[in-house]
């Protein structure tokens, strides 16, 4: 009866829900929809929350707070330039599959000090580890050991653009339970549903983790001219040319009256 016991309690443990992490996020955005419109020069997303316990702060190491904001992914062409007869031409250009469009990592102390190698590969948080998330479906017979090269270019090209970014001490925690960061979007957005991640971490590892979502839309005449190019491509054509003539004609009619 007792070796039946003990069976029974062992697969209970099994079956049963993970127990909850002594410490929870309980965060909030200031806004979930961000709205492209013809005057649209970027955005800031507030990004503020608590951690939840049922028992006194822990002792040893201080609490850090990881933030990673990621856009949808599009594709993207990466081209390696060479110097042939004193003159820099572009070499073959690789065609990533997708790639984040946007990626912002705001952390409350430099990401070596808040999460651990192991970590950062697992959840992909770091600009370095980005090129885990880059998908590359076919990669061209000429490419051979320098995958990891030219996806390294495509995080490096996006921080030039200003499209991906690292704000080390952006985060900023009071007392081991409140915290906040902002997080500027560029002008450039992509379209789409937008991931918003946030860590907690004690001795450079997670403790809980968080995530929601925010919507980027077009709206207004922004929306109704990229539906059109998308889902009326013909008629979207033949409005373009007759916008262009009538341009060209009220150009020409404007000259001729300024200048008889």
């Amino acid at each position: 009866m007792r070796a039946a016991a003990l069976i029974l309690v062992m697969l209970l443990a099994l079956v049963a829900p993970p127990r909850a992490s002594a410490e929870e996020v309980v965060a909030g955005l200031s806004q979930t929809r961000v709205s492209i419109t013809t005057w649209f020069s970027g955005s800031e997303i507030f990004i503020y929350g608590a951690v939840k316990r049922e028992a006194p702060i822990p002792k040893g190491p201080p609490l850090d707070v990881v933030i990673a904001v990621t856009g949808p992914s599009t594709p993207v062409i990466v081209r390696r330039k060479s110097r042939e007869f004193g003159v820099w031409v572009n070499g073959p250009g690789l065609h990533v599959d997708a790639a984040p469009s946007f990626y912002a990592v705001s952390t409350t102390r430099p990401l070596v000090e808040t999460l651990s190698a192991t970590e950062d590969l697992r959840y992909a948080v770091g600009l370095k580890g980005l090129g885990q998330v880059i998908r590359l479906v076919d990669a061209p017979a000429w490419l051979g050991d320098q995958r990891d090269e030219y996806l390294e270019a495509v995080v490096r090209l996006r921080r030039a653009q200003g499209v991906y970014f690292e704000q080390i001490g952006g985060v900023t925690v009071d007392e081991e339970t409140l915290f906040q960061t902002r997080i500027e979007l560029p002008a450039q957005l992509v379209e789409g549903d937008y991931r918003a991640r946030i860590f907690l971490t004690r001795n450079r590892a997670v403790v809980d983790y968080y995530e929601t979502s925010i919507a980027v839309r077009k709206v207004g005449i922004e929306h109704l001219i990229d539906e059109m190019a998308h889902e009326r491509s013909a008629l979207y054509g033949i409005l373009s040319i007759v916008v262009a003539l009538v341009a060209g004609w009220a150009a020409a009619a404007l000259f001729r009256f300024i200048a008889p």
